[in-house]
């Protein structure tokens, strides 16, 4: 029984974490003020791969409080002004899947961040698709192979694996 649900295991969870790709905005600087997001997006690969069903993650990271993240459209960037009915997130933690091509904007609303401090970001994400068997181009982004609670919940499966038996 045990090898059946590890094996289950591996075809429903492993490819979820190989096919997705983080981008974590500003690396270790993270979301905030007086850094140049036009540079950092420069170069980084956002493009969805159709045959791989292949998703962009992108993580905004930032203390609690001080920031917030806002998506706009291009008005609403060029300006920062956030444009009625769009949420505000301010999880310190903001998670956006990427899964349709095109230009994406985003600000911080809080005091002058945007205008003054620059802190906005646009990407643009592709649609590329790839032969089977091909190898897409490189990027300076790392595959989102394992995080914390992937290890975690893999820890919890195997612990209960070994329990069952």
């Amino acid at each position: 029984m045990a090898p059946k649900l590890a094996f289950l295991f591996a075809i429903v969870v492993l490819p979820a974490i190989v096919l997705a790709k983080d981008h974590v905005v500003g690396d270790e600087k993270g979301w905030t003020i007086n850094f140049d997001y036009n540079a950092w997006a420069e170069g980084k690969e956002f493009t969805l791969k159709q045959q791989s069903k292949c998703l962009v993650l992108v993580a905004f990271n930032y203390p609690l409080g001080v920031h917030n993240l806002v998506k706009v459209n291009a008005s609403g960037f060029e300006s920062c002004i956030k444009e009625p009915n769009n949420g505000i997130m301010n999880s310190g933690s903001d998670k956006i899947t990427l899964a349709t091509p095109g230009n994406k904007w985003y600000i911080c609303t809080s005091g002058q961040h945007c205008a003054v401090g620059g802190q906005k970001l646009k990407i643009t994400v592709s649609e590329g698709t790839l032969a089977p068997g091909a190898q897409g181009p490189t990027s300076s982004a790392k595959p989102n192979t394992v995080n914390g609670r992937t290890v975690f919940f893999g820890a919890i499966f195997f612990l209960v694996l070994v329990v069952i038996n």
